[in-house]
């Protein structure tokens, strides 16, 4: 892409935060379902709008590109949801400051977001054996994700950042609405909402080490793998208040994720094997996966597993309620 399309883009995705945050600033009540339901179609609309845009402007592959790259960092995404109820739970963040505290948050990960990108893409530009790097890093995540099973996450634990972040702080120990800063006995102090968004800032950015190299598999034009994490980031605030409570029947969520970030991590070390002219192993013969078949399997991966979760956990549910009918 060219420098002015990129400084455009960088101009309206800033443009979007900035009014993001104006709405923050001038709610006075708690997210309900119809707002975020509202947001939720707000984002992914402009998402599907920036997708015809590249499909109608752009030439080649990009729009399909962008719709791949989308849909899978969307749907890595979730993920992190159910740690954000964890961090929201364990700092028993008040209801009406979850909001700014997630939007602070998700930006800071996406400006760090920014830096790994195009450190991936000048890394990639440098050298093909990162494809191999990254390939087979998806496939050992895949692996540890499948083997992890449910999605029931384990408590969260404060790392090394966020108790220095304790001692070095002025920090308060009562929430002052949704203020990042109070005062106490006279004195400026931070209120526990910077610990928060600080837990929530570095939890994307850890999952950033898995889905950035997943997009790469798709695409490796810096411009679509960072617009694309824009556009599912943005979303994900919102994505959190519509289906915090759904999350718990998603059960086969980790076995989703696993099977599509293996697909990538093969499709990745399969295009290395042909960037260093090797279409054969043996009699085996590797094929070439276009994104349209990289997008229909994320596609049809993710419906079998949201299917499947919802099959089960309604089963669960029954068996649950006539065993409750038969010990009455």
């Amino acid at each position: 892409m060219s420098p002015v399309v990129w400084v455009v883009t960088i101009a309206g995705l800033l443009a979007i935060v900035a009014f993001d945050l104006i709405v923050i600033a001038r709610r006075k009540r708690t997210v309900t379902i119809k707002d975020a339901t509202r947001w939720v179609l707000f984002y992914v609309g402009l998402a599907a709008l920036f997708g015809v845009g590249l499909f109608v402007f752009s030439p080649g592959a990009s729009g399909g590109e962008f719709v791949a790259g989308y849909i899978t960092e969307y749907s890595l995404s979730v993920d992190n949801l159910f740690v954000f109820v964890i961090i929201m739970a364990r700092f028993a963040v008040p209801s009406l400051a979850q909001d700014k505290v997630l939007y602070i948050g998700i930006v800071v990960s996406m400006l760090l977001r920014a830096v790994f990108i195009l450190a991936g893409a000048a890394a990639i530009a440098a050298a093909s054996w990162v494809f191999y790097l990254f390939g087979a890093f998806l496939v050992y995540t895949a692996v540890r994700l499948a083997l992890e099973g449910d999605n029931d996450e384990t408590d969260f634990q404060e790392n090394a950042v966020l108790r220095g972040m304790r001692r070095v702080l002025p920090l308060s120990h009562d929430y002052d609405g949704a203020k990042l800063t109070t005062r106490v006995d006279g004195r400026r102090m931070v209120t526990p909402l910077v610990i928060v968004i600080a837990a929530i800032g570095m939890a994307n950015v850890i999952f950033a080490l898995d889905s950035i190299p997943a997009i790469f598999g798709l695409t490796q034009d810096a411009y679509i793998v960072l617009t694309a994490n824009a556009f599912a980031l943005m979303g994900l605030r919102q994505l959190y208040f519509l289906i915090g409570g759904l999350l718990e029947r998603i059960i086969y969520l980790n076995v989703g994720l696993s099977v599509i970030l293996a697909f990538i991590g093969v499709k990745l070390i399969i295009e290395a094997l042909h960037g260093s002219h090797i279409d054969d192993i043996g009699a085996i013969h590797l094929p070439h996966i276009g994104i349209l078949t990289s997008l229909g399997f994320i596609a049809g991966t993710l419906f079998i597993t949201t299917v499947a979760s919802l099959i089960k956990s309604s089963y669960d549910r029954r068996r649950v309620e006539v065993r409750i009918k038969t010990d009455e």
